[in-house]
């Protein structure tokens, strides 16, 4: 499901009492993602679950920024919330070029993309709950 502008936040709020309400250290993870990304307005922030479907998270998040300024400012307040809760170094790539910065925090990976970047790869079509989750060559 995509949001934008007061949705977002709307969603921030909702992912924090459903974190609340879940005891996986992943969901209080997600639920700082999403209020982080909403604070810094990023717009189409969408949460897909991975558990059971990846070994790499438990959580994907995808959010655009209106311009490579924007995707960069959202990164950087993401990393500085991050930082205090994440034990160990955080991943990062992309935030020189800020067409697509991927933040990976251990349960949680972060897409951060232009909307052109996001379009184009097409990340939520890929992991929706719709896509297989094992492909049989025939």
């Amino acid at each position: 499901m995509k949001r934008s502008g007061a949705r977002a936040r709307t969603a921030a709020a909702e992912a924090i009492s459903e974190a609340m309400a879940d005891d996986r250290p992943a969901a209080a993870l997600l639920a700082t993602v999403y209020s982080s990304l909403a604070d810094a307005k990023a717009e189409d922030i969408v949460a897909v679950d991975l558990t059971g479907r990846s070994p790499l998270a438990d959580h994907m998040v995808i959010a655009s920024g209106r311009s490579n300024r924007h995707v960069s400012a959202v990164a950087d307040k993401l990393l500085r919330t991050l930082k205090s809760q994440v034990p160990g170094p955080l991943r990062i790539e992309g935030q020189a070029q800020a067409d697509w910065v991927l933040i990976d925090a251990g349960d949680v990976i972060v897409h951060i993309f232009r909307p052109e970047v996001r379009s184009f790869y097409n990340l939520e079509k890929l992991w929706s709950s719709e896509a297989p989750v094992e492909r049989v060559a025939v």
